[in-house]
C-alpha cells in the first residue's frame, strides 16, 4: 500500500489590482441619486392620475427611484475603498485571492470582495490592554470600534517581553531585544501563516534563546571569543539574520534587531559581581607588578650605567624589595632612616 502524499500549502504571490477610480464612480453615484429623487418626483402626480397606465408608470418610477437610493447607492458605496500611504488592502472574492491595493488614493471594487487581515484582531486586542493599563493609571484610551481590515506597510517596532535564558557556560540571563520589521509581501503575511504579528513574537524569542545559547555573557579573562556584552553589533546582526530566515515564509522584513536589555539572573547576579570586581583587581595587581618590575629594573640600570653607586648582590635584593614594597603598596610608605650598616 503507497503511503498518501500531503499536498504542500499553496505559496501566494502578491499582485497588484488594478481598481478603478473611486472619486469617478462617488460622483456617478450622486448623479444617480439626485436622478432617484427626481424620479420620484415626477412619479408621485403621475401615481395620482386617473389613468390606469399613468398611476402603474408614476409607481414604478417612485420604487426605481426608491430601490436606487436604499440599495444600489449604499451597494456601490461598499466599493469605495481609501487608502492613506504606506497602508495596502488584501482583497479576495469568494474566497479567492484577487489582488492587493498598495497605493494611496480612492479606488472601487467590486463591492461583494472582502478585505483580509487576520492580524487586526490582535492589533484590537492590543488596544484592549492597554486600555487595561491606562484604567489602572486613571487615564482613558479612545478607539473606535469598527476593526480595520488595512495592512500597515510602515516600519514598526516590535519589543516582546525580558526572557531568562541560559548562556554558552549555563549562566541564566535576563535578556530583552528589540525588532524593528516591516511587511514585504501582503499575500504571504496574509495568507502564509495564521497571524503575521504573533509568528513574528514567537519567532524573535525563539530565535533570541538559540543565539543566546552561543555565546557567554562576559568572558573571565581577555580572550578572542565573542560575548554578548562585547560584541553586541556582531549578535544584533546574527540575531537579525536568525529571525529573517525563520519570518520569510510569512512576507515579512527584518530591518535591526537590537538587545534592549542584558543582565545576569537576580539569583547569581551578586556572586557575578563579586567575580567582576574580584577580576578588576587581580588585572589591576597585574598592571602594577608590571609596571613596578620595569621601574625597579630601569632604576637599577641607570644607577649602574652612571656609576652612582656599586651595589653588590645582598644590597641589589634589599633595594629592589623596598622599591617592589613602595611602588606595589596601595597606601603611602613610611620612610625608615637607618643609621647602621646593613651589614651590621
Amino acid at each position: 500500500m503507497s503511503a498518501e502524499r500531503i499536498a504542500a500549502p499553496a505559496q501566494y504571490e502578491e499582485k497588484e489590482l488594478r481598481a478603478i477610480n473611486g472619486l469617478s464612480v462617488l460622483f456617478l453615484d450622486l448623479v444617480l441619486c439626485i436622478a432617484s429623487i427626481f424620479l420620484i418626483i415626477l412619479g408621485a402626480p403621475l401615481s395620482g392620475s386617473g389613468s390606469i397606465f399613468l398611476v402603474y408608470l408614476g409607481v414604478l418610477l417612485i420604487v426605481a427611484g426608491a430601490l436606487y437610493l436604499c440599495i444600489g447607492s449604499w451597494f456601490i458605496l461598499l466599493g469605495i475603498k481609501i487608502l492613506k500611504p504606506n497602508e495596502a488592502l488584501v482583497l479576495t472574492l469568494f474566497g479567492q485571492y484577487i489582488g492587493t491595493l498598495r497605493r494611496e488614493g480612492i479606488y472601487f471594487v467590486n463591492p461583494l470582495c472582502q478585505a483580509v487581515n487576520p492580524a487586526a484582531e490582535t492589533v484590537n486586542l492590543s488596544l484592549g490592554q492597554a486600555e487595561t493599563e491606562a484604567a489602572a493609571k486613571g487615564r482613558t484610551v479612545v478607539r473606535s470600534t469598527r476593526m480595520s481590515k488595512k495592512i500597515s506597510l510602515k516600519t514598526m517596532t516590535l519589543n516582546n517581553e525580558k526572557q531568562k535564558i541560559n548562556d554558552l557556560l549555563g549562566n541564566p540571563i535576563i535578556i530583552g531585544i528589540a525588532v524593528i520589521w516591516r511587511v514585504e509581501n501582503t499575500a504571504k503575511a496574509v495568507f502564509g501563516v495564521d497571524n503575521y504579528l504573533e509568528f513574528l513574537s514567537i519567532q524573535c524569542d525563539s530565535a533570541l534563546r538559540n543565539i543566546v545559547r552561543l555565546y557567554p555573557y562576559d568572558l573571565a579573562e581577555e580572550g578572542e571569543e565573542k560575548t554578548l556584552r562585547g560584541s553586541a553589533q556582531e549578535i544584533s546582526e546574527s540575531l537579525r539574520q536568525e529571525i529573517q530566515n525563520r519570518v520569510t515564509e510569512a512576507g515579512l522584513e527584518v530591518l535591526e534587531a537590537r538587545i534592549t536589555h542584558l543582565a545576569y539572573a537576580p539569583e547569581i547576579a551578586a556572586a557575578m559581581l563579586q567575580r567582576q570586581q574580584a577580576s578588576a583587581i587581580i588585572d589591576a595587581r597585574k598592571m602594577i607588578v608590571e609596571g613596578a618590575v620595569g621601574m625597579v629594573s630601569m632604576a637599577l640600570e641607570k644607577l649602574s650605567a652612571d656609576q652612582v653607586v656599586e651595589l653588590d648582590e645582598e644590597r641589589r635584593a634589599q633595594m629592589v624589595s623596598n622599591l617592589m614594597v613602595v611602588l606595589c603598596s596601595n597606601k603611602d610608605a613610611q620612610p625608615v632612616v637607618n643609621s647602621g650598616s646593613i651589614y651590621g
